[in-house]
């Protein structure tokens, strides 16, 4: 890890869950990470929770992916503030309860500019930036298996209505971005990390009670970031699937 020390992390949907789990792990991995999300206040909190010696490489902006506008301010920030981007976690997601085919329009738009246009926004520019800095970055995607072909969940289980097609597109969003990067001569690695159920804040409360411990934790997917990153310049880890031991899909 001695090449990214000090090195510039973005993630997405910093102020719980995965998000928070990856901020972390990175800060005390030496890197200068930067949260973005729209609660302020938990990043805040995040950040008053990471050892003394910690905090100051942990930076904060209040940002709503789903918001083009919003996204270009806080890479804007970064650019001037830090140098650029050479690390990108896209994380930020929502899920919405119903059906896709009787749900509100307005509730499959939301996840779509989210756990989508989000992703697509945010990768856009941090590749511009290691891009212009001939930076060999390294992008992940926080999809999850609902986004691997094969998915099942049964006909008893709740419906993921838009949720999955949204994963299923970031599974190919991060597929033509590492071709393009290829094509274009980069060395910039891409990574898609396909958990199962996580036991964050998204998952309902009566799902969790479902599934008892056969639930992997925001840390375990932490880690499977670190260690993709970890790996030498010449390796590309290009897709992890974790599932708790147990899960069936």
């Amino acid at each position: 890890m001695d090449r990214w020390q000090n090195r510039v992390a973005v993630v997405t949907g910093a102020s719980s869950g995965i998000g928070a789990a990856c901020a972390k792990i990175l800060v005390a991995a030496g890197l200068q990470v930067v949260g973005l999300a729209r609660r302020t206040e938990r990043l805040e909190q995040l950040r008053q929770s990471l050892p003394k010696d910690q905090q100051a490489r942990f930076h904060q902006r209040t940002c709503d992916v789903s918001a083009e506008t919003q996204v270009n301010s806080a890479f804007e920030w970064i650019e001037q503030q830090l140098g650029g981007i050479d690390v990108l976690i896209n994380n930020a997601g929502i899920l919405r309860d119903g059906h896709l085919l009787d749900m509100p329009t307005k509730d499959i738009t939301d996840v779509l500019q989210t756990n989508l246009m989000g992703s697509i926004y945010c990768t856009k520019l941090a590749a511009s930036s290691m891009r212009r800095r001939q930076m060999a970055g390294h992008l992940f995607f926080i999809n999850s298996t609902a986004g691997l072909a094969g998915y099942n969940p049964g006909h008893e289980d709740p419906s993921l209505n838009i949720y999955t097609p949204s994963k299923f597109a970031l599974t190919a969003v991060h597929e033509i971005c590492r071709q393009e990067l290829i094509t274009q001569k980069l060395k910039i690695k891409t990574t898609s990390i396909n958990p199962g159920w996580v036991s964050t804040e998204i998952v309902p409360d009566d799902t969790k009670a479902q599934l008892g411990d056969v639930i992997l934790q925001a840390n375990d997917v932490a880690q499977a970031v670190l260690y993709a990153l970890s790996t030498p310049p010449h390796t590309q880890v290009q897709e992890i699937t974790l599932r708790a031991v147990g899960e069936w899909y």
